[in-house]
């Protein structure tokens, strides 16, 4: 692919190159901004309001503090927090500190917290009050010495924080009493308040241990560089182009901070775009959702397909009573975005979405449709700048020879990951002389878009054939009656493996396993039409709602 054909597809406000790379971290962004415009807000959180300043400072009280109490250069400080004021204050303090941040799903099992907090050697872990419990019960399990502990009401502003203080604190677990040794964050600050911090980290240190998803297995922490970081904000603030409007725009910060997508992407992004953070704490809350972008009127929006469905689909919006026409970009990633919800939600905001492609280890999107080029349904789009594909056949490591040949999708870019964390083995198996080798299917066409067929290792066989999940999800999708749905192998006496679907239907809506059968016949080859069909009120998925076809295949009872 030494021609990049998806150069020629770029926008024409788009660079085709960042070089030269600028010496420089996500930390000395926020501290240039913290000095050009002190008091511009860099975070709206449910009213409260913190400055480039404020954020600053209290990161810097913050590092001082860990310093204090024994964090050292490369240690790990653990985040087990929802997206609000303190885990970015945490992330930046724990970095002024010199030490790498591990972001965790504050709703993993005490099973899974306990693996990822013993796998990375966090002895320090900043915590939000109704999960205290639960570090603490597995401390033992861990190299945890201390927990810092905090409450959401903290950065709520003060009629907010009185009413949640009666009405909520102590229903949901928010009141709690702190076990010898460990301390709140809000006396740290205090306490090293006005104390600047000492270390600055350079571009090639380590920043992130971030959890793969585990959808082929046990996740697995990548190691993300400071570097690797700035150049996935510069890469998707260059795509936006003339789009962007620095010192004035706000983003949505709806997708996780524990998940590469919300920190990789989205905040690198918004730093260096100069636009207002508005953090969402419960991505569940579709309502409250809906609130956030009718009150704070953001410009970007990143999420999953099924979240612009919901907001779609929603009774107020159906009605016409919700304004998004503030919006004037949307990501979205993590499963294919369907022509139709792309389609309706751009008419409903008169803004644009793009579809993203990318990985925990290539931090974050690494492919996109262009914002104003061509979209080509089906496709993920093409890749970011400086970002480079190959598309080789996986059992020779041969480039495939023909343009539209399916193959496995190579990647090398300059914020890829740089291994996982004490796992020389499984590094060795994905990175191969700077390209990392995705395990994803796909192919280039002659501009240049990539589309995906499915991941190599969830290939179903039926009587040898070989069959893609997705390609029948896809087909199975376009059926009125179906919502969701998830296709994997399953065993089988007569063809050894055969094609299962996991359906969720529309409410209200009826439809037989035949049925759905004939339908696929019209489309799909008689080897990839599902020899069998479960039909079930929710399918298995990740944080960020990509389907876990492991799952299902896992509990598969027939």
């Amino acid at each position: 692919m030494s021609t990049k054909p998806w150069l020629k597809s770029y926008d024409r406000s788009v660079p085709i190159t960042l070089k030269p790379y600028p010496d420089r971290t996500l930390v000395d962004v926020l501290i240039d901004s913290s000095r050009h415009k002190p008091n511009y807000p860099a975070i709206s959180f449910e009213g409260t309001t913190l400055s480039y300043r404020d954020w600053q400072e209290q990161s810097d009280a913050l590092a001082a503090a860990l310093v204090a109490n024994g964090v050292a250069p490369c240690d790990r400080v653990a985040i087990v927090l929802p997206n609000c004021p303190q885990f970015l204050i945490a992330q930046f303090g724990a970095w002024k500190a010199g030490a790498l941040v591990t972001p965790l799903n504050p709703f993993y099992t005490e099973a899974e917290l306990a693996h990822a907090l013993a796998a990375t050697g966090a002895e320090v872990a900043v915590v939000l009050t109704p999960f205290y419990a639960k570090l603490k019960s597995i401390q033992p399990q861990t190299a945890l010495r201390l927990l810092i502990a905090t409450n959401i009401k903290e950065y709520l502003p003060w009629p907010k924080q009185f009413l949640f203080s009666w009405t909520r604190e102590r229903r949901e677990g928010h009141r709690i009493a702190l076990q010898p040794g460990d301390v709140w964050l809000q006396a740290l600050l205090q306490a090293f308040e006005g104390v600047s911090a000492e270390y600055i980290p350079k571009p090639h240190d380590h920043a992130l241990l971030m959890f793969t998803g585990g959808t082929t297995g046990k996740p697995k922490a990548a190691i993300s560089t400071h570097h690797g970081l700035l150049m996935t904000g510069m890469q998707l603030v260059a795509w936006m182009g003339n789009l962007a409007e620095p010192w004035h725009d706000k983003t949505l910060l709806y997708m996780p901070l524990f998940h590469t997508y919300g920190n990789a992407g989205v905040l690198s992004a918004a730093l260096i775009a100069h636009t207002t953070l508005l953090p969402v704490a419960d991505p569940r809350d579709i309502d409250g959702l809906i609130k956030t972008i009718q009150r704070r009127r953001p410009q970007y929006l990143t999420a999953v397909p099924t979240v612009f469905i919901a907001l779609l689909t929603h009774p107020k919006v159906q009605a016409g009573k919700v304004d998004f026409t503030s919006i004037k970009l949307c990501l979205s990633g993590a499963a294919a975005l369907l022509q139709d919800t792309k389609e309706k939600f751009e008419a409903l905001t008169d803004g644009r979405i793009v579809e993203g492609y990318g990985l925990t280890e290539s931090v974050m999107a690494a492919v996109l449709t262009p914002v104003f080029g061509t979209y080509k349904p089906g496709s993920v789009g093409i890749p970011l700048p400086d970002v480079e594909l190959r598309i080789v056949d996986a059992a020779t490591g041969v480039d495939v020879t023909t343009m539209g040949q399916v193959g496995e999708v190579w990647m090398r870019a300059p914020q890829l990951m740089v291994g996982y964390w004490n796992d020389a083995e499984a590094t060795e198996a994905i990175l191969h002389n700077g390209w990392l080798h995705t395990g994803d299917v796909g192919f280039l066409d002659e501009d240049g878009y990539l589309t995906l067929v499915d991941r190599q290792k969830d290939v179903i066989k039926p009587s040898g054939f070989q069959v893609w999940p997705r390609e029948v999800e896809e087909v199975l999708l376009t059926h009125p009656a179906v919502q969701e749905v998830g296709v994997t192998g399953v065993p089988d006496p007569v063809q050894g493996e055969a094609v299962k679907a996991w359906v969720v239907l529309e409410e209200g809506d009826g439809v037989s396993a035949e049925e759905l059968r004939t339908f696929c016949k019209q489309t799909l080859a008689a080897y990839k039409v599902p020899r069998y069909f479960a039909f079930v009120d929710s399918l298995p998925k990740s944080t960020i709602g990509k389907v876990l076809r492991r799952e299902l295949a896992a509990h598969d009872v027939e």
